[in-house]
């Protein structure tokens, strides 16, 4: 039997991944009717049904997650072989969430070329945890509480600190705060935790009407910025607004949380190399530095 075309089998493997035409696509920056119309080509050349179609994505058939778990090992290996010959195997993909990205991350990377300028840190914005064996994944940052996964690593970045936070001008309509449910009245900023509703339900209140909603964090600390309220948010994306006073601290939460920021990687990894661990040791050492 002919082989297989192998870009056929990549998208296949995206959509089996995935279960999703769009994001399998988006995963290998091609157009959803391209990965639609190779995997079914790919199941006309095997005379097989790989995926039922559902109303909301899809679904492997039997056959179709016998199939993939051997393609996919396939995969692997090809990428394995590849990198092993690869002259970029300076090349260390980090992933953590965008916000954390943004108002954390960016200010950082200046440092670390500056320290290590042989080594290529990618990053991806992502909140779901990666699969390190088949994303292309070496080091994550997440919030949550470990474990996060058999297999892996976690080593404690931060804790999770939540501040109240508004520009200067907005902090002149506000008098004197003594707790947090002085600020109910007030216009509120909310990211995608729902910090300001589970501190008021926590109190014993009900959760503030209309409040200003975002989907991400550094959204919400943009918009305090703005002048436009006040952010419950995360202290570790603070530093920068902080330090050139753009933004004012009107209240720390001082309450321990479960959750917190973890440095997250396979305890085998797929790549081992002297650039994974300085990547890694340098990411240790932010515990205690500021920009």
């Amino acid at each position: 039997m002919r082989r297989p075309n192998l870009n056929r089998l990549a998208m296949f493997d995206a959509a089996a991944r995935h279960l999703n035409f769009g994001l399998a696509a988006r995963d290998l920056n091609v157009t959803q009717g391209a990965v639609a119309q190779q995997v079914r080509a790919l199941e006309a050349e095997l005379h097989l049904k790989l995926f039922d179609r559902l109303p909301r994505g899809l679904e492997l058939t039997q056959t179709g997650r016998s199939y993939h778990a051997r393609i996919q090992r396939a995969l692997l290996l090809i990428d394995e072989a590849t990198e092993a010959v690869s002259p970029q195997n300076n090349r260390i993909t980090l992933s953590l969430p965008p916000s954390l990205a943004s108002k954390w991350l960016v200010s950082r990377l200046a440092n670390f070329q500056e320290k290590h300028p042989d080594i290529e840190l990618i990053t991806s914005a992502s909140e779901q945890l990666s699969n390190f064996q088949t994303d292309g994944i070496d080091i994550a940052i997440r919030h949550g509480i470990p474990p996060f996964s058999g297999g892996l690593v976690h080593e404690h970045l931060a804790d999770l600190n939540l501040s109240a936070v508004c520009s200067p001008v907005y902090s002149n309509t506000i008098g004197e705060i003594t707790n947090p449910m002085d600020l109910i009245g007030f216009k509120l900023i909310e990211d995608a935790h729902n910090s300001w509703s589970k501190l008021t339900e926590a109190a014993g209140r009900s959760a503030p009407a209309n409040m200003i909603k975002f989907s991400h964090s550094s959204l919400a600390i943009d918009a305090a910025v703005a002048g436009q309220g006040i952010a419950l948010v995360p202290d570790i994306m603070l530093e920068h607004e902080l330090s050139n006073g753009s933004l004012i601290e009107l209240w720390p939460d001082l309450t321990p949380h479960e959750t917190g920021y973890f440095i997250v990687y396979p305890r085998k990894p797929k790549r081992a190399s002297k650039e994974l661990d300085v990547v890694i040791t340098w990411l240790r050492r932010q515990k205690t530095s500021s920009i």
